[in-house]
């Protein structure tokens, strides 16, 4: 293996080690978001409020979109993302409806 080989297997090494560790990060923050969306859904539950606030929802893709530019993410891509964790909410939270 030349140096420049090792050189780029090392980076190689450190880039997938951090990812590790933002992935880690990724799934308990998402775990530390679904445990506040779930108590909200219970609060809308025992109110008797609709599980989808749509104003809400607009505001925080909006705000999503916004901070994906500025972290130099592609904004549609973080549009998906909130989309997809939206739908899982309202789902989350018409099981407690129920």
């Amino acid at each position: 293996m030349t140096d420049d080989t090792q050189r780029a297997a090392a980076l190689l090494k450190e880039h997938r080690e951090s990812i590790d560790r933002l992935d880690a990060i990724l799934v308990y923050t998402l775990g530390e978001r679904f445990k506040h969306t779930q108590a909200v859904g219970k609060l809308k539950a025992e109110h008797d409020l609709p599980p989808s606030d749509p104003a809400r929802e607009a505001a925080q893709i909006a705000r999503l979109e916004d901070l994906a530019r500025r972290a130099d993410l592609d904004p549609e891509f973080a549009k998906k993302f909130l989309n997809f964790i939206i739908a899982e909410v309202i789902r989350h939270h018409q099981r407690h409806q129920s």
